[in-house]
């Protein structure tokens, strides 16, 4: 089964957009996909009571009290999303059931601090470590006209870690969350520009079986 785990120790990183897309994206290809979100908040388990049963399903599952997930039987891809400040025995209890970490990052002082220790903290894990589990970044409502982003693309390249892509800062994103849609769910021509700002990450996420 694929697994993945999107996590940043900042709130307003971009966790929920990542994985409900991500889980989209999972569904549109026809996976048994499970949304799982550890989350006090739970903003993925409401998204997806906005689904509309017509749309390719994405199932989700009770989280158990210590914030891990197990999948239901017969799921083939699990997306786990994660609420800020992760950390400590959480975070590892959460790497020892993926395959794969995505941590999206936005183009903000605050938001690439606080992401560096979590970096740190991340590759010091066991699982990581041993490259049982494998991570990469997402860069998240980036504007590339932008110092901000060029800060970021600096700050990003002193890691030793893939960056799969820069997402722009569009309203495409908000407009289909509030209709519990991802943007795999929107006619091509609607999405075109953002979906093809995807493909390197589909790439490496669609990979996963064979790491």
């Amino acid at each position: 089964m694929k697994s993945f785990l999107v996590a940043n120790p900042k709130g307003g990183s971009g966790k929920s957009t990542l994985a409900t897309n991500l889980a989209g994206h999972f569904a549109r290809q026809g996976e048994r996909v499970m949304l799982g979100d550890t989350d006090r908040q739970q903003s993925s388990r409401d998204w997806l009571r906005l689904r509309s049963p017509q749309l390719p399903p994405i199932g989700s599952w009770e989280i158990d009290g210590k914030g891990t997930a197990r999948p239901p039987a017969g799921s083939t891809c699990a997306v786990l999303d994660t609420p800020a400040g992760l950390h400590g025995k959480a975070l590892e209890r959460c790497l020892k059931r993926v395959q794969r970490v995505l941590v999206p990052v936005q183009p903000s002082l605050f938001d690439m601090l606080a992401t560096r220790h979590f970096f740190e903290t991340l590759l010091a894990e066991k699982a990581v470590r041993k490259e049982r589990t494998f991570v990469a970044v997402v860069g998240m409502r980036v504007d590339a006209r932008t110092r901000a982003a060029t800060e970021l693309e600096r700050f990003l390249a002193s890691y030793e870690l893939p960056v799969l892509a820069y997402l722009r800062d569009t309203q495409l994103y908000p407009q289909a969350v509030a209709n519990g849609m991802t943007l795999f769910d929107l006619p091509p021509s609607r999405a075109a520009r953002d979906l093809a700002e995807w493909q390197p990450i589909l790439a490496w996420v669609d990979g996963a079986g064979s790491s």
